[in-house]
C-alpha cells in the first residue's frame, strides 16, 4: 500500500515522502496512529504543492540573508575595552558584545550566528564571520581599541 508519511517514521521514512509499505503495517499503525495517510492523488498533489511552497520560502529566507550579507560586507565595528600596558585586556570581547555593537549600527544579528573559535582578549583588528543561513556567510571587521 503507498502511504504518505505525515510524520518521521523510523525504519520508513521521513516526513512528506512517499514509501510503498505493507498493508498490515500501514492499517494497524501508520494510519491509526496518524503518521501516514493513503497516498492517493490528492494527497500527492497537496504534498507537492507544500513542497514547491517550502522550497519557495526556502529560497526567500536565502535572499534575504544574501542581501543583509553584502551590506555587513561593508561593516567594521570599534569596540573599546579597559587594557594593560602591554596590549593585554582585562577581560574579553564575546560574541554578545560583537552582536550588541552589529545591534546598535541597526542590524540585529543574534550572537549564536557570530562565529568566534574564543573570546578575543588582545587589541588589534579581527575578521569575524556571521552565519546567516546555511548556506550564507558575511565577514566583517573588528578592531578592538584599548582604553
Amino acid at each position: 500500500m503507498k502511504v504518505l508519511l505525515l510524520s518521521d517514521v523510523k525504519g520508513t521514512g521521513k516526513k512528506g515522502e512517499i514509501k510503498e509499505v505493507a498493508d498490515g503495517y500501514a492499517k494497524n499503525f501508520l494510519l491509526k496512529t496518524g503518521k501516514a495517510r493513503i497516498a492517493d492523488n490528492s494527497a500527492i498533489n497537496e504534498n507537492k504543492m507544500k513542497k514547491s511552497a517550502d522550497d519557495y520560502h526556502k529560497e526567500m529566507e536565502k535572499q534575504s540573508a544574501q542581501e543583509l550579507a553584502n551590506k555587513l560586507k561593508r561593516i567594521k565595528i570599534n569596540i573599546e575595552i579597559k587594557c594593560g600596558e602591554n596590549g593585554k585586556t582585562f577581560g574579553s570581547i564575546t560574541s554578545k558584545e560583537i552582536s550588541e555593537a552589529l545591534n546598535k549600527l541597526g542590524f540585529e544579528i543574534d550572537k549564536r550566528k557570530i562565529e568566534l573559535k574564543e573570546p578575543l582578549k588582545t587589541i588589534g583588528q579581527y575578521e569575524i564571520a556571521i552565519k546567516l543561513h546555511p548556506e550564507v556567510t558575511s565577514k566583517i571587521l573588528l578592531e578592538i581599541i584599548g582604553k
